[in-house]
């Protein structure tokens, strides 16, 4: 394929379109946060929260937050509308991010600009749809689940001992700064025999402390102290050792610290990190004598049965590690060598990212979603789950695990108020003032820390006990049966599954035909193809926004009725097999807090024949509008109807949905053929696709080619779906390729014309994503081309520099040649000596789009924080105005004073830079 660039860049292009390395931070505004303010030109220029700082390729696109950010697991992301610009990077102050310009594109206009972390609002006291506007009512809890027949959460025979290990710390690639070997060891007494491992990996909060104060620092700097967030998850590991499992919790701030210089947030380094640890542990089982002390009296660790616990990043992290145990990626992208000596029996994620969106179809997982998630608060970590479908065999159990009334943090004890040693807090959204009905402190629905580490502590053991010791009887608790672990009540804790004993689907994402209802997209910006449309209180984890402006393959079914009886019918490109299944099990999302929303399911085989299945009844799960909580409930119906009928389970064409409540509206994410079990799963080979980054000069004149670096590795073919991202425009177009290793498969070339005028740098940005038969590990890379042109030159000319009050102030910003891009000074106002204009000799109109200030109290100008005036150049140009208006008023007054001075990249006066002076002369 190929796609020509050109490296200049058009009049807006001062922004990224899905570039920047992933940052970091936290999906619940900071308290009382609201944007900074930055005047706009009168043409436009930035909307107030915003600003350009910097000179040449350091120019970068800046936000600030007027409260703390705490450093947490989601993403940073800076929007235009619903467009992904770029994820910035933080500033060691926690209220500034900045987007370095050379990831630049050319969105449609600069309006709109906002800030998001997993898809929450960070500047939301800005903008319209902040939370706290209609409230849902919560409805009443339900009835308890019946109790399984095994309970996972009960500690067993063995006491423990806990112990530390410190190893020599390690280089990762691209990390500048040694990662520590840190971890800490809980482990049964009096167990005999090679016992099986529980690996656990904190995510991605900051790094050391000093009394209330954190910092994101590593290595911690001298006063402080690191946070120990690798102990917070002591209970968990008691309860398995109790259980007979040596367990280990490691320490990555040393990643946490760096991840930001990472394409994907650091997840290949925790990886890498996680298998360093099992290297060391399977050199230690071998040779027990070369074990730390707390290992010599402990039983050796099996090996061949490990359980890896990953929170937030960690998540991410440890599906990663179970990928590169299967699947070795490029040595140049990895900090790991050695051969694999270990077999990853499953994974738990908790409240995880997914940058990637590529989870590990042949390794069984148990996802759990937080129902009060502030941090990772779009719950992409359902992803884990509905990504699996039709990658590869299907045998792996794929367990998505609902915690209602659940926070983020609260399943690390290190990250819990009054359990921590550093400080920590409450993720989810507080504000006294617009209390949450289902997540505040308090409510009904809202679980204590306590509550929720121990609903944590027994899932993560109904995972361990299913996936490494092959107890069926646990499933139940897993895979969407309806049953409850009684060591974790009080919470609610609901599942849904894919994967395991689970044939023929019906899947919205393949060739399928609907009558009745629509196909609806996951991720779209067209209202009519979405499947929940913008302004929805609420969302879904199903959903979850990826980093392309739309998404191929990802869809729902939406049912929407005013009366009942009307059916829905849908119909699979090829006719599915329900042959030796129990139920029909169908997966199907309805609004939160509704109840009673009741269809009836029927079949029909390829020879004409239908046959009435039954009935389901759904009701939503508890939810506001900051909350994501357009959950898909799973829900079964038994197919004996079907075999009475006579119909050919082999070949079932179509199956209907009628509604039979009064009106609603609901979304059908899957439907299976079920029966109980857990098969035993063997992974397949499938090709690995690695994506890279190339870096190259534009050069000064001619047109060179340039390929995106891409490596396919493994065995076997397989499809993926390749996304170029426009860097103009920054929508992406896509196509599915077949790979193979060693192939040239995926070709994506990037024309590049050579000149002398200055330019932003630009990234040509390139995401892949596994189909079918294929793993995806670096999925995101390009090509980078840096401007090697220096930057114009800028002085300034007065144009009307001593003016009578009513007429602007006007300068010329001139430059010494044209660019290729628009350029744009920046300059703060400063104080004057004598007097100086104040807020009341300016356009009010002007002052208040500007700063949000009033004039009111009358104060000099250079006392409003954030004040600018900003011009821009445009592309081609050598010349532009800066105005300021003034307005007449009726009192006398001396000649008043006015002085802005160029901005350096903090947006402070650069000492030296250009200056705008001016006096206006009273009227009278």
């Amino acid at each position: 394929m190929f796609r020509a660039r050109r490296i200049w860049v058009t009049a807006a292009a001062v922004l990224a379109v899905a570039g920047g390395s992933p940052g970091l931070a936290q999906a619940a505004p900071p308290p009382h946060a609201r944007p900074s303010t930055t005047a706009q030109d009168k043409d436009g220029g930035l909307p107030p929260g915003w600003q350009i700082t910097g000179e040449g390729a350091g120019r970068q696109l800046v936000w600030r937050s007027t409260a703390p950010v705490p450093m947490t697991d989601a993403r940073v992301e800076f929007y235009a509308k619903d467009r992904m610009l770029g994820v910035p990077r933080p500033g060691k102050d926690g209220r500034t991010f900045r987007l370095d310009l050379r990831r630049a594109g050319a969105p449609n206009g600069l309006t709109d600009l906002h800030v998001r972390a997993g898809g929450r609002e960070l500047d939301a006291a800005g903008r319209t749809e902040t939370p706290g506007g209609r409230r849902s009512a919560a409805v009443a809890p339900p009835a308890r689940l019946p109790a399984n027949s095994v309970d996972p959460g009960t500690p067993g025979s063995y006491r423990t001992t806990t112990g530390e290990y410190d190893l020599a710390p390690v280089r990762l690639p691209g990390f500048p700064e040694p990662v520590e070997m840190k971890a800490v060891v809980v482990a049964p007494r009096g167990a005999t025999g090679h016992r099986p491992l529980a690996l656990f990996l904190h995510g991605r909060h900051s790094t050391c402390y000093s009394g209330q104060d954190v910092t994101g620092d590593w290595p911690c700097p001298q006063g402080t102290k690191p946070i120990p967030s690798y102990r917070g998850y002591l209970r968990d590991q008691q309860l398995l050792a109790s259980q007979g499992y040596m367990t280990v919790s490691i320490s990555a701030n040393g990643i946490n610290a760096q991840d930001d210089r990472a394409e994907d947030g650091g997840a290949q380094a925790r990886s890498s990190l996680v298998r360093q640890h099992l290297a060391h542990w399977a050199d230690w089982a071998a040779h027990p004598a070369s074990a730390p002390a707390v290992l010599r009296n402990a039983p050796p660790a099996d090996l061949s049965r490990v359980l890896l616990v990953g929170h937030s990043r960690g998540g991410e992290g440890v599906n990663r590690a179970a990928m590169d145990s299967l699947y070795p990626p490029p040595a140049a992208q990895d900090g790991y060598h050695g051969r694999v000596r270990w077999h990853i029996r499953g994974t738990v994620l908790i409240g995880p990212t997914i940058f990637g969106q590529n989870p590990v179809a042949d390794v069984p997982s148990a996802t759990i979603l937080p129902g009060c998630d502030g941090d990772v608060s779009d719950l992409q970590g359902e992803v884990y789950v509905d990504g699996t479908r039709a990658v590869s065999r299907g045998n792996a159990l794929h367990s998505a695990v609902y915690v209602v009334g659940a926070d983020h943090n609260f399943f690390n004890t290190e990250w819990t108020p009054g359990q921590a040693q550093a400080p920590a807090d409450d993720d989810f959204y507080n504000d006294p003032d617009q209390r949450d009905p289902v997540c505040s402190p308090g409510t009904a629905t809202r679980l204590t820390a306590d509550q929720q580490h121990k609903a944590g502590s027994t899932y993560i053991a109904a995972a361990a006990r299913l996936f490494v010791a092959g107890d069926d009887r646990v499933r139940p608790l897993l895979d969407g049966s309806g049953r409850r672990a009684p060591s974790a009540d009080p919470a609610r804790v609901l599942t849904h599954a894919v994967g395991a004993h689970r044939t023929g689907a019906f899947l919205p994402d393949g060739k399928i035909t609907v009558t009745g209802a629509r196909l609806c997209s996951a991720v779209d910006p067209d209202n009519g193809v979405a499947c929940l449309a913008s302004g929805t209180k609420g969302a879904s984890p199903h959903f979850a926004q990826w980093e392309t402006d739309r998404e191929v393959g990802r869809r729902a079914v939406a049912l929407r009725w005013s009366a009942p009886g009307s059916a829905v019918q849908m119909r699979p490109g090829t006719p599915v097999s329900l042959d030796g299944a129990k139920d029909l099990s169908l997966r199907v999302i309805v609004p939160p807090n509704s109840t009673g929303t009741k269809l009836d399911v029927s079949v029909t085989d390829t020879h004409g024949k239908r046959a009435a299945l039954g009935g389901v009844a759904v009701d939503g799960l508890p939810g506001t509008e900051r909350t994501t909580s357009y959950w898909a409930r799973e829900v079964r119906v038994p197919l004996s109807a079907a075999t009475r009928a006579g119909l050919d389970l082999a070949h079932v064409k179509s199956l209907e949905l009628t509604p039979r409540s009064h009106s609603g509206k609901a979304w059908l994410m899957d439907a299976w053929g079920w029966r109980p079990g857990t098969p035993a799963v063997r992974a397949a080979t499938l090709p690995r696709v690695d994506l890279g980054r190339t870096t190259v000069k534009e050069g000064d004149s001619g047109v060179r080619t340039y390929r995106v670096p891409v490596q396919v590795s493994g065995q076997g073919n397989g499809e993926v779906r390749v996304y170029v991202v426009d860097p103009d425009t920054g929508k992406a177009t896509q196509h599915l390729v077949t790979v193979h290793p060693g192939g040239h498969d995926i070709d994506v070339s990037v024309q590049v014309k050579g000149n002398t005028r200055y330019s932003y740098d630009v990234d040509d940005t390139v995401l892949v994503k596994a189909v079918h038969g294929a793993v995806v590990g670096s999925y995101r890379g390009g090509v980078t081309v840096l401007n090697d042109d220096p930057m114009p030159k800028v002085t300034v000319t007065p144009v009307a520099d001593r003016v009578t009050e009513g007429q602007p102030l006007k300068w010329k910003v001139v430059l010494s040649q044209a660019a290729d891009v628009d350029l744009g000074e920046i300059f703060v106002v400063v104080p004057v000596t004598g007097p100086e204009l104040s807020t009341k000799d300016v356009d009010p109109a002007w002052l208040a789009d500007a700063t949000g200030e009033s004039p009111d109290p009358e104060r000099p100008l250079s006392s409003i924080k954030y004040l600018y005036l900003t011009t821009n150049v445009p592309k081609g140009a050598l010349s532009a105005e800066v105005s300021l208006p003034t307005v007449t008023d009726r009192v006398a007054e001396p000649a008043e004073s006015v002085r802005f001075q160029a901005t350096d990249e903090n947006g402070d006066p650069q000492p030296g830079g250009a200056v705008l002076n001016g006096t206006v002369l009273d009227a009278s």
